[in-house]
Order: structure tokens, then C-alpha cells, then sequence
């Protein structure tokens, strides 16, 4: 019967070298190699192998195989999961973009804006909301209200001063 040793000596630089030049990695190659001189004395154990050689061959070339074969399906993964995580990062880039901040806010400001006017006395908001939505001049206001301009000049500026601290948290961004 042939020693572990034995066997170890002729044909552990060969096996090391054949792996090696399928697989391009020395320590892989080691490991498949002990690996297959580990089966192969398993199977002396249990039965007689008339060429120890020739078994080992068949051996190496099955673990170097489901090896080369494991690095195919993982560095197929590798590229799925790469393309998600890109199409996922160009998406975001994109969306990023897209995104204008103003479009969020004049929302969230016109709202912010409604309640403060609804908030003011109703003299005050009316004349806020004829001055700066229908774009009339203080005296015509004045004089629509029977009002001195000085009246609507301070109703204007209480809306005013009203709405600067509703939406004083906006106000850097615009």
C-alpha cells in the first residue's frame, strides 16, 4: 500500500501546476490540490486503485471544473447585481436632477400663505390680497375702501411682516 506521503511527493508539483493554469491563482490551486489528494486517499482507503495517477487527473479536473464553474455563476451575480445597483444610481442621478426644489415648496409656501392671510383681520388681508394678487395701487385701494393710503400703506405692511415669520424658514431658499 502507498503512503499519503508517497503520493504526496510524486504528484503535488504537477497537480499544482496543472490547476494553476486554469484557475491563475496559487493559493486556489494549492487548496483544490489538497483537496483532490484528500479524495483520492479516501478512495485507496476503500478500494485498490491500479493508477493513483490517473485518478488524481480525473479528480483535479472535476474540482478545478465545479471551481471554474462556481466563478462563472458568481461573476455572472457580480453583473447582475452591478447593472441593478447602476441603473438604480442612474435613476437617482436623474431623479436628482429633476428635482426642483421650488416646485416642492411653492406648494407648501402658497398654503403656508392662505392660512396667514386667513389668520389676519379680514380688513387687513383684503387689502394684502388687492394690492398683491390683483395688483392695485394703494390709493386705489384706498379709495375703493374709503381708507387714507397711510391705512393701507400699514394694513399692507402687517401682512407683510405677518408673512415674513410664517415663512421665515423659506426665506433662504429663495
Amino acid at each position: 500500500m502507498v503512503s499519503f506521503s508517497e503520493i504526496y511527493v510524486q504528484y503535488h508539483k504537477r497537480s499544482v501546476r496543472f490547476v494553476q493554469s486554469y484557475v491563475r491563482d496559487d493559493m486556489v490551486a494549492e487548496d483544490i490540490v489538497a483537496e483532490s489528494m484528500i479524495n483520492l486517499w479516501k478512495t485507496m482507503q476503500k478500494e485498490p486503485v491500479g493508477h493513483p495517477g490517473a485518478l488524481l487527473l480525473a479528480i483535479l479536473k472535476n474540482e478545478t471544473l465545479n471551481y471554474l464553474k462556481h466563478q462563472s455563476v458568481k461573476q455572472t451575480v457580480l453583473e447582475v447585481i452591478s447593472q441593478k445597483y447602476w441603473r438604480e444610481l442612474n435613476y437617482r442621478i436623474s431623479n436628482l436632477e429633476a428635482f426642483d426644489p421650488k416646485e416642492v415648496f411653492s406648494a407648501e409656501i402658497l398654503r403656508i400663505v392662505e392660512k396667514t392671510l386667513q389668520a389676519l383681520p379680514e380688513q387687513t388681508s383684503r387689502i394684502f390680497r388687492m394690492s398683491r394678487y390683483e395688483h392695485r395701487p394703494v390709493k386705489d385701494i384706498a379709495g375703493r375702501l374709503s381708507l387714507n393710503p397711510k391705512s393701507v400703506e400699514y394694513h399692507i405692511t402687517q401682512s407683510l411682516k405677518a408673512l415674513r415669520i410664517a415663512l421665515e424658514e423659506y426665506l433662504p431658499v429663495f
